[in-house]
Formats: structure tokens, sequence, C-alpha cells
């Protein structure tokens, strides 16, 4: 079955600035916060058992696949294991099952860890061949099997050695994926240390950004180039700029923290009014009341058929139709807030 993915790159490179925009769900975040990552449980058992089960999280991504609005959904490689390769979820579907390809230091978000206020180190769990295969070694017929899209994560911090080594162990990744034909997106993350380690202003660490990108990439033919980027929103200013250097490349956001409702339904919207192309939600769809209802608003946005104000009050319409308690009141939810870009909780953009 075709993907909406394959259909809106071609229609983004055709026309770079047109109306397709893609979403991504993150089912990722067993790659980073372990137990807490299904989100919490909203059973009666809730005060013995806080969060939800891996087997929830993984029914969560069968419903959103068959839904049919999201066209990426990024996943471990453990349950696209399950869902790809063994349950064939995908064959049937126009949503493109991706993987995250490494896991770095700075997203080990383990109880009573320190590890997300140290320089971000290179690291992966997941070779290409279990992405494609689910086994090494594999044969060409074996790559076909799972997923051919992954996540590929970056931290720069300032700091010369921790990022030459990023630099380093992301070549080294390119050069795979093109000798196996397997396709990555770019995930940018702000610096993770603290303010006074990276030392560079607030207000800069855009521009650190933008230009860390730019640089990176000039180095990078068409064969091994990342099919779109995810980086923190930083405003206006920034995503322009960035989108005008090079209308090769298109842009996305990724979600950060949960916050409100109008948080992430502003962020969509201001992000594709600014250029962006792309979106990666994680916790803010998965901590959603109704996460169906939460991705059908998302789309709505997308398509320029609803505003961010008038989707947080369809949600909350959504929500009392289906009897489901709002975790905070209409007033609340429609407010702008404070949005933590790391999963460490180390990085806070407005």
């Amino acid at each position: 079955m075709q993907k909406t993915l394959d259909q809106k790159l071609a229609a983004l490179a055709a026309d770079r600035f047109g109306k397709h925009f893609i979403i991504a769900d993150a089912k990722d975040a067993d790659m980073a916060l372990g137990i807490a990552a299904p989100g919490p449980n909203p059973g009666v058992d809730k005060k013995s058992f806080p969060f939800r089960t891996l087997d929830h999280y993984r029914q969560t991504v069968r419903q959103v696949a068959k839904q049919g609005l999201v066209d990426i959904m990024l996943m471990s490689c453990s349950t696209s294991d399950q869902l790809t390769i063994r349950e064939r979820l995908f064959d049937h579907s126009g949503v493109t099952a991706a993987v995250r390809a490494n896991d770095t230091t700075d997203i080990h978000v383990c109880r009573g860890s320190s590890y997300g206020s140290n320089p971000s180190q290179p690291f992966a769990s997941t070779p290409i061949d279990h992405m494609q295969a689910g086994k090494s070694p594999c044969s060409a017929a074996d790559r076909m099997q799972g997923a051919n899209l992954g996540l590929y994560s970056v931290t720069f911090n300032n700091l010369a050695e921790p990022d030459r080594r990023t630099l380093e162990a992301y070549r080294d990744f390119r050069l795979e994926a093109e000798s196996k034909g397997f396709r990555h997106f770019l995930e940018v993350f702000d610096p993770n240390v603290p303010a006074n380690i990276h030392r560079i202003p607030p207000a800069g660490v855009g521009g650190f950004i933008n230009d860390h990108i730019c640089r990176m990439l000039a180095g990078v033919p068409r064969a091994s180039r990342p099919v779109f980027l995810k980086i923190v929103y930083h405003g206006p200013r920034y995503m322009e700029e960035l989108c005008r250097y090079d209308e090769s490349v298109i842009v996305g956001v990724l979600g950060g923290s949960s916050g409100t409702t109008f948080d992430a339904f502003n962020l969509l919207h201001e992000a594709k009014k600014y250029g962006a192309r792309a979106a990666l939600f994680g916790r803010k769809i998965n901590q959603a009341e109704d996460q169906l209802a939460f991705i059908t608003m998302l789309r709505h946005i997308a398509d320029d058929g609803i505003t961010p104000e008038e989707a947080v009050r369809a949600y909350h319409g959504k929500l009392g139709e289906s009897g489901v308690k709002p975790l905070r009141c209409l007033a609340h939810d429609l407010r702008l807030t404070p949005a933590v870009s790391h999963y460490a909780a180390t990085g806070v953009s407005r």
C-alpha cells in the first residue's frame, strides 16, 4: 500500500512550501523512560501501578495505525519487531513504520539517574539489520520485512570533544545506512547540559542549532541526507531562516513535554506558518485523555481546516461526548505554557 509519507515527500520536493504536512506519532519512549514510558495509568489500580503497561502502549500503536491520520509511527526496535515484522501491522496501512535508530545518553532517563545533565554521548542499542529484518546477519529479502526508516538523534553542547564524537557517530551511521538502503530523519536537540557549561545565551540557542545543521549537512551528499529534520521550535525568526537557507531541506518540529492541549495545537500551527512541514509528537499525544481524538485535531490543524483555539474547544467537546473527564478545565487548557524540550527536563523553550 502506498504510504502517505512518500506521497507528501514527493509533493514537497516539487513545492517545498506547499500545503502538505507530515505528522509522526512517537511511541518510542521505552528507549528513554523505562517503566514510565507508556504514560500515566488512569485505571482504578493507579495508586499501586501509576503507569500503563507495555502491552497497553502497543495496543495504542495498533489503534493509531488503524486510524491512519498520522504519516509515521515511530517505535522502539522491540515494538517494531512485534508489530511491523511479526504482526504485519503496516502492510495494509498508509502509515510508515519507523524505529529510533540511536539512544544517546541524554535520553537515558532512569529513575535516580543524572545522565541528562552530562554532555550527550553517542550510543545505539539497535543496529540497522535489526530495524530492517529483526535479526543479524540478514539477506536482502529479510530487509524488506521490517522498518526502513529510522530517527537518528544528535545533541550539540558547544563542547568540542563531545560534539566531535557526536558528529563521527552520525557520519558512521549515515555510511552504513546508505550501504543498506536505509532512510532516516534527523533530530537535533538543544544543548542538554546546564547553561553555565554550554555558555550560549538563551536567545542564541536557535542560531547555534541552525548553524550546526547547515554546517553539518554541507558535508553530506544527497544519497546520505535525512529525509527531513526534527528540531526544537525557537520561534519565527529561526524557523524562517533555516527554511529559507536551503529549500531542499524539509524542517520539522519536536513536541517536547506534554503541556496544555493549546500548547500542542499552537506549536503545530505556528511552526507550519513559518515554514515547517513536519511535526513529531510523543508525550503530547501519549498523555492526552483521548489520543485518537487528539490526533484528529492535529490533522485538522495541519490541513488548515481549523485554528488551534477552535481545535481545543472541539477536542473538549469530543471528551464530553465520550464521557472522558479532561485533565484540565477548558479555560486552563486554552493557555500557552512553557515547554520542556528534553526528556531529562534540562532545556526549556517558550
